[in-house]
Protein backbone atom coordinates (compact mmCIF):
# COMPACT_ATOMS: atom_id res chain seq x y z
CA UNK A 1 0.00 0.00 0.00
CA UNK A 2 3.28 2.33 0.74
CA UNK A 3 4.56 1.73 -1.98
CA UNK A 4 1.41 2.05 -4.23
CA UNK A 5 1.33 5.37 -2.71
CA UNK A 6 5.04 6.23 -3.21
CA UNK A 7 4.08 5.30 -7.28
CA UNK A 8 1.37 7.75 -7.03
CA UNK A 9 3.20 10.79 -5.40
CA UNK A 10 6.23 9.89 -7.83
CA UNK A 11 3.70 10.07 -10.84
CA UNK A 12 2.29 12.65 -9.83
CA UNK A 13 5.31 14.95 -9.60
CA UNK A 14 6.69 13.83 -12.59
CA UNK A 15 3.70 15.00 -14.63
CA UNK A 16 2.41 17.79 -12.23
CA UNK A 17 -0.86 16.55 -11.43
CA UNK A 18 -2.95 18.21 -8.59
CA UNK A 19 -5.19 15.12 -7.57
CA UNK A 20 -5.86 11.50 -8.07
CA UNK A 21 -8.28 12.55 -10.80
CA UNK A 22 -6.15 14.21 -12.49
CA UNK A 23 -3.89 10.60 -12.59
CA UNK A 24 -7.40 9.07 -13.46
CA UNK A 25 -8.33 11.36 -16.25
CA UNK A 26 -5.14 10.51 -17.43
CA UNK A 27 -4.92 6.92 -17.63
CA UNK A 28 -7.98 7.15 -19.62
CA UNK A 29 -7.15 9.70 -22.73
CA UNK A 30 -3.80 7.25 -22.52
CA UNK A 31 -6.34 3.76 -22.81
CA UNK A 32 -8.49 6.01 -25.52
CA UNK A 33 -5.25 7.19 -28.02
CA UNK A 34 -3.92 3.60 -27.32
CA UNK A 35 -6.96 2.04 -29.07
CA UNK A 36 -6.91 4.68 -31.58
CA UNK A 37 -3.36 3.75 -32.62
CA UNK A 38 -4.49 0.00 -32.97
CA UNK A 39 -7.30 0.77 -34.95
CA UNK A 40 -5.33 3.30 -37.21
CA UNK A 41 -2.70 0.34 -37.32
CA UNK A 42 -5.28 -1.87 -38.88
CA UNK A 43 -5.94 0.20 -41.76
CA UNK A 44 -2.76 1.13 -42.65
CA UNK A 45 -1.27 -2.66 -42.40
CA UNK A 46 -4.27 -2.90 -44.88
CA UNK A 47 -3.85 -0.71 -47.27
CA UNK A 48 0.29 -1.26 -47.44
CA UNK A 49 -0.70 -4.97 -48.05
CA UNK A 50 -3.04 -4.41 -50.62
CA UNK A 51 -1.18 -1.72 -52.27
CA UNK A 52 2.26 -3.93 -51.70
CA UNK A 53 0.76 -6.77 -54.03
CA UNK A 54 -1.30 -4.94 -56.65
CA UNK A 55 1.65 -2.93 -57.06
CA UNK A 56 3.69 -5.77 -57.91
CA UNK A 57 1.99 -6.45 -61.66
CA UNK A 58 3.59 -2.89 -63.29
CA UNK A 59 6.81 -3.10 -61.76
CA UNK A 60 7.37 -6.46 -62.34
CA UNK A 61 8.46 -9.11 -65.25
CA UNK A 62 5.11 -11.36 -64.30
CA UNK A 63 7.20 -14.69 -64.66
CA UNK A 64 7.67 -13.55 -68.19
CA UNK A 65 4.36 -12.24 -69.16
CA UNK A 66 5.87 -8.62 -68.75
CA UNK A 67 4.53 -5.58 -67.18
CA UNK A 68 0.90 -4.43 -67.03
CA UNK A 69 0.34 -1.20 -69.00
CA UNK A 70 -1.21 0.94 -66.23
CA UNK A 71 -2.71 3.33 -68.87
CA UNK A 72 -4.29 0.00 -70.71
CA UNK A 73 -5.48 -1.14 -67.03
CA UNK A 74 -7.12 1.83 -65.85
CA UNK A 75 -8.87 2.39 -69.39
CA UNK A 76 -9.60 -0.65 -71.28
CA UNK A 77 -12.86 -2.59 -72.25
CA UNK A 78 -12.22 -6.17 -71.99
CA UNK A 79 -10.81 -8.31 -68.64
CA UNK A 80 -8.77 -11.08 -69.30
CA UNK A 81 -10.77 -13.77 -71.58
CA UNK A 82 -10.19 -17.82 -72.45
CA UNK A 83 -7.17 -19.40 -71.16
CA UNK A 84 -3.79 -17.53 -72.39
CA UNK A 85 -2.91 -15.04 -69.80
CA UNK A 86 -1.20 -12.08 -71.15
CA UNK A 87 -0.58 -8.89 -69.04
CA UNK A 88 -2.21 -6.50 -71.25
CA UNK A 89 -5.75 -8.31 -71.21
CA UNK A 90 -6.75 -7.11 -67.66
CA UNK A 91 -8.92 -3.92 -68.05
CA UNK A 92 -10.99 -2.14 -65.70
CA UNK A 93 -11.88 0.78 -66.80
CA UNK A 94 -15.18 -0.60 -67.50
CA UNK A 95 -16.01 -2.60 -64.41
CA UNK A 96 -15.35 0.75 -62.65
CA UNK A 97 -18.34 2.14 -65.02
CA UNK A 98 -20.19 -0.74 -64.11
CA UNK A 99 -19.67 -0.51 -60.44
CA UNK A 100 -20.59 2.95 -60.35
CA UNK A 101 -23.67 2.51 -62.56
CA UNK A 102 -25.03 -0.33 -60.52
CA UNK A 103 -24.67 1.33 -56.93
CA UNK A 104 -25.85 4.71 -58.47
CA UNK A 105 -29.05 2.90 -59.79
CA UNK A 106 -29.25 0.82 -56.27
CA UNK A 107 -29.48 4.14 -54.08
CA UNK A 108 -32.08 6.19 -56.72
CA UNK A 109 -34.20 3.13 -55.73
CA UNK A 110 -33.41 2.47 -52.08
CA UNK A 111 -33.38 6.48 -51.46
CA UNK A 112 -36.91 7.16 -51.44
CA UNK A 113 -38.06 3.97 -50.17
CA UNK A 114 -35.71 3.95 -47.14
CA UNK A 115 -36.42 7.65 -46.21
CA UNK A 116 -40.00 7.56 -47.14
CA UNK A 117 -39.76 3.82 -44.85
CA UNK A 118 -38.67 5.85 -42.00
CA UNK A 119 -40.60 8.83 -42.03
CA UNK A 120 -43.22 6.28 -41.46
CA UNK A 121 -42.13 4.21 -38.70
CA UNK A 122 -40.97 7.84 -36.74
CA UNK A 123 -44.10 9.77 -37.68
CA UNK A 124 -46.91 8.28 -38.91
CA UNK A 125 -47.21 4.50 -37.62
CA UNK A 126 -48.52 3.70 -34.43
CA UNK A 127 -46.08 2.65 -32.07
CA UNK A 128 -46.83 -1.24 -32.06
CA UNK A 129 -46.30 -1.14 -35.35
CA UNK A 130 -43.71 1.03 -35.41
CA UNK A 131 -41.90 -1.08 -32.96
CA UNK A 132 -42.48 -3.82 -34.92
CA UNK A 133 -41.06 -2.36 -38.54
CA UNK A 134 -37.63 -1.17 -36.52
CA UNK A 135 -37.39 -4.92 -35.59
CA UNK A 136 -37.83 -5.96 -39.17
CA UNK A 137 -35.42 -3.84 -40.39
CA UNK A 138 -32.99 -4.38 -38.15
CA UNK A 139 -33.16 -8.29 -38.74
CA UNK A 140 -32.77 -7.37 -42.22
CA UNK A 141 -29.62 -5.38 -42.11
CA UNK A 142 -27.89 -8.44 -39.99
CA UNK A 143 -28.83 -10.73 -42.36
CA UNK A 144 -25.52 -11.65 -44.31
CA UNK A 145 -24.70 -10.93 -47.86
CA UNK A 146 -24.63 -14.22 -48.88
CA UNK A 147 -28.57 -15.17 -48.40
CA UNK A 148 -28.92 -11.83 -49.76
CA UNK A 149 -26.86 -13.88 -52.90
CA UNK A 150 -29.05 -17.14 -52.77
CA UNK A 151 -32.16 -15.63 -51.94
CA UNK A 152 -31.05 -13.41 -55.96
CA UNK A 153 -29.68 -16.53 -57.72
CA UNK A 154 -33.39 -18.10 -56.69
CA UNK A 155 -35.97 -15.87 -56.98
CA UNK A 156 -34.78 -12.68 -58.47
CA UNK A 157 -33.15 -14.39 -61.03
CA UNK A 158 -35.79 -16.64 -62.63
CA UNK A 159 -38.30 -13.49 -62.10
CA UNK A 160 -36.01 -11.14 -64.13
CA UNK A 161 -35.12 -14.20 -66.62
CA UNK A 162 -39.19 -14.49 -67.00
CA UNK A 163 -39.45 -10.56 -67.28
CA UNK A 164 -37.05 -10.58 -69.78
CA UNK A 165 -38.51 -13.49 -71.91
CA UNK A 166 -42.06 -11.59 -72.10
CA UNK A 167 -40.59 -8.44 -73.48
CA UNK A 168 -38.57 -10.93 -76.31
CA UNK A 169 -35.22 -9.56 -74.54
CA UNK A 170 -32.83 -12.83 -74.67
CA UNK A 171 -31.01 -12.89 -70.62
CA UNK A 172 -28.41 -15.58 -69.73
CA UNK A 173 -30.52 -16.70 -66.87
CA UNK A 174 -31.28 -13.64 -65.56
CA UNK A 175 -28.01 -12.79 -64.73
CA UNK A 176 -28.28 -9.24 -65.40
CA UNK A 177 -27.96 -5.85 -64.11
CA UNK A 178 -31.32 -5.71 -63.09
CA UNK A 179 -30.94 -8.35 -61.26
CA UNK A 180 -27.80 -6.94 -59.76
CA UNK A 181 -29.96 -3.98 -58.71
CA UNK A 182 -32.66 -5.21 -57.16
CA UNK A 183 -29.79 -7.59 -54.87
CA UNK A 184 -28.17 -4.12 -54.16
CA UNK A 185 -31.48 -1.81 -53.33
CA UNK A 186 -32.56 -4.95 -50.75
CA UNK A 187 -29.44 -5.03 -48.94
CA UNK A 188 -28.99 -1.28 -48.39
CA UNK A 189 -32.04 -0.17 -47.67
CA UNK A 190 -32.01 -1.13 -44.06
CA UNK A 191 -29.18 0.68 -43.45
CA UNK A 192 -30.68 3.72 -45.17
CA UNK A 193 -33.78 3.05 -43.36
CA UNK A 194 -32.37 2.98 -39.80
CA UNK A 195 -30.02 5.97 -40.10
CA UNK A 196 -32.69 7.65 -41.92
CA UNK A 197 -34.77 7.44 -39.08
CA UNK A 198 -32.29 8.38 -36.54
CA UNK A 199 -32.05 11.58 -38.25
CA UNK A 200 -35.76 12.23 -38.60
CA UNK A 201 -36.82 11.35 -34.82
CA UNK A 202 -33.61 13.87 -34.23
CA UNK A 203 -35.63 16.90 -35.23
CA UNK A 204 -36.68 18.78 -32.75
CA UNK A 205 -40.42 18.65 -31.66
CA UNK A 206 -40.71 22.40 -31.50
CA UNK A 207 -39.84 23.16 -35.04
CA UNK A 208 -42.90 19.93 -35.65
CA UNK A 209 -44.96 21.88 -33.29
CA UNK A 210 -44.42 25.51 -34.48
CA UNK A 211 -45.62 24.38 -38.37
CA UNK A 212 -48.40 23.04 -37.40
CA UNK A 213 -49.34 25.87 -35.30
CA UNK A 214 -48.28 28.09 -38.03
CA UNK A 215 -51.24 26.00 -40.05
CA UNK A 216 -49.51 23.92 -42.09
CA UNK A 217 -51.41 20.21 -42.37
CA UNK A 218 -48.97 17.24 -41.11
CA UNK A 219 -48.28 16.02 -44.80
CA UNK A 220 -46.62 19.37 -45.45
CA UNK A 221 -44.77 19.55 -42.00
CA UNK A 222 -43.20 15.99 -42.68
CA UNK A 223 -42.06 16.58 -45.69
CA UNK A 224 -41.27 20.37 -45.77
CA UNK A 225 -40.37 20.87 -42.33
CA UNK A 226 -38.84 17.37 -40.71
CA UNK A 227 -37.41 16.18 -43.91
CA UNK A 228 -35.85 19.53 -44.71
CA UNK A 229 -34.17 19.61 -40.78
CA UNK A 230 -33.02 15.52 -41.16
CA UNK A 231 -31.47 15.83 -44.77
CA UNK A 232 -27.88 15.94 -43.43
CA UNK A 233 -28.59 12.72 -41.22
CA UNK A 234 -30.41 11.22 -44.65
CA UNK A 235 -27.45 12.19 -46.93
CA UNK A 236 -25.22 10.45 -44.40
CA UNK A 237 -27.42 7.24 -44.52
CA UNK A 238 -26.90 7.35 -48.38
CA UNK A 239 -22.92 7.70 -47.95
CA UNK A 240 -23.05 4.60 -46.02
CA UNK A 241 -25.48 3.03 -47.96
CA UNK A 242 -23.71 3.44 -51.10
CA UNK A 243 -20.61 2.71 -49.50
CA UNK A 244 -21.67 -1.37 -48.88
CA UNK A 245 -23.19 -1.14 -52.19
CA UNK A 246 -19.53 -0.43 -53.73
CA UNK A 247 -18.25 -3.38 -51.44
CA UNK A 248 -20.53 -6.04 -51.73
CA UNK A 249 -19.06 -8.81 -53.54
CA UNK A 250 -20.21 -12.26 -52.63
CA UNK A 251 -24.40 -11.40 -53.53
CA UNK A 252 -23.06 -9.76 -56.59
CA UNK A 253 -20.96 -12.31 -57.49
CA UNK A 254 -24.44 -14.75 -57.90
CA UNK A 255 -26.64 -12.40 -59.87
CA UNK A 256 -24.28 -9.93 -61.96
CA UNK A 257 -23.58 -12.43 -64.46
CA UNK A 258 -19.19 -11.76 -64.53
CA UNK A 259 -19.01 -9.99 -67.60
CA UNK A 260 -15.90 -9.62 -68.87
CA UNK A 261 -16.18 -6.59 -71.41
CA UNK A 262 -18.46 -3.41 -71.43
CA UNK A 263 -19.60 -1.04 -69.75
CA UNK A 264 -23.03 -3.43 -69.74
CA UNK A 265 -25.74 -0.21 -69.71
CA UNK A 266 -28.41 -2.28 -70.86
CA UNK A 267 -30.51 -3.93 -67.93
CA UNK A 268 -30.82 -7.16 -69.36
CA UNK A 269 -27.34 -7.36 -69.89
CA UNK A 270 -24.48 -9.42 -67.69
CA UNK A 271 -22.12 -6.99 -65.82
CA UNK A 272 -19.72 -6.97 -63.36
CA UNK A 273 -17.88 -4.84 -59.87
CA UNK A 274 -14.45 -4.25 -58.52
CA UNK A 275 -15.41 -6.57 -56.31
CA UNK A 276 -16.70 -9.38 -58.18
CA UNK A 277 -13.79 -9.50 -60.31
CA UNK A 278 -11.80 -9.54 -57.09
CA UNK A 279 -13.62 -12.71 -55.90
CA UNK A 280 -13.20 -14.70 -59.08
CA UNK A 281 -9.49 -14.52 -58.86
CA UNK A 282 -8.66 -15.88 -54.98
CA UNK A 283 -9.04 -19.24 -56.13
CA UNK A 284 -4.94 -18.48 -57.10
CA UNK A 285 -2.82 -18.21 -54.29
CA UNK A 286 0.35 -16.97 -56.53
CA UNK A 287 1.04 -15.21 -60.30
CA UNK A 288 -0.20 -12.31 -62.21
CA UNK A 289 -4.19 -14.02 -62.03
CA UNK A 290 -3.80 -13.50 -58.21
CA UNK A 291 -1.93 -10.31 -58.35
CA UNK A 292 -4.28 -8.13 -60.29
CA UNK A 293 -6.73 -8.97 -57.73
CA UNK A 294 -5.16 -6.43 -55.53
CA UNK A 295 -4.61 -4.11 -58.30
CA UNK A 296 -8.36 -4.05 -58.52
CA UNK A 297 -8.60 -3.38 -54.77
CA UNK A 298 -6.46 -0.49 -54.88
CA UNK A 299 -8.42 1.02 -57.51
CA UNK A 300 -11.30 -0.05 -55.60
CA UNK A 301 -10.54 1.74 -52.45
CA UNK A 302 -9.89 5.18 -54.65
CA UNK A 303 -13.18 4.69 -55.82
CA UNK A 304 -14.85 4.40 -52.66
CA UNK A 305 -12.62 7.45 -50.87
CA UNK A 306 -13.47 9.62 -54.03
CA UNK A 307 -17.50 8.86 -53.97
CA UNK A 308 -17.49 9.24 -50.12
CA UNK A 309 -15.35 12.63 -50.63
CA UNK A 310 -18.23 13.78 -53.26
CA UNK A 311 -21.32 13.02 -51.32
CA UNK A 312 -19.71 14.52 -48.52
CA UNK A 313 -18.90 17.91 -50.59
CA UNK A 314 -22.73 17.80 -51.75
CA UNK A 315 -23.85 16.73 -47.76
CA UNK A 316 -22.10 19.86 -46.72
CA UNK A 317 -23.39 22.51 -49.47
CA UNK A 318 -26.84 20.76 -49.11
CA UNK A 319 -27.20 20.07 -45.66
CA UNK A 320 -25.36 23.40 -44.79
CA UNK A 321 -23.04 21.47 -42.34
CA UNK A 322 -20.05 23.65 -41.33
CA UNK A 323 -17.14 20.45 -41.04
CA UNK A 324 -14.46 22.37 -39.30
Amino acid sequence: MKKTKQWFKNLRNNFHFNSKKEIVDFFVRLVFLISTIISASFIIIIIAFIAREGIKPFVTDNNGLGAVNLFRFLSGRVWLTGTTFQSNLYSVGFIIINTLYVALLSLLISMPIGVLTALFIAKIAPKKLSSIMRTVIELLAAIPSIVYGLFGAGVILPFVYNFAKTLGIQSPGGNSVLATVVVLSLMILPTITALSEVAIRSVGKDIEHGSLALGATKTQTHFKVILTSAKSGIFSAAILGIGRALGEATAVSLVAGNAQNGPSFGIFQTTSTLTSTMLQGLKETIGLDYDIRFSVGIVLMIVILITNMVLNYVKKKVGNVNVK
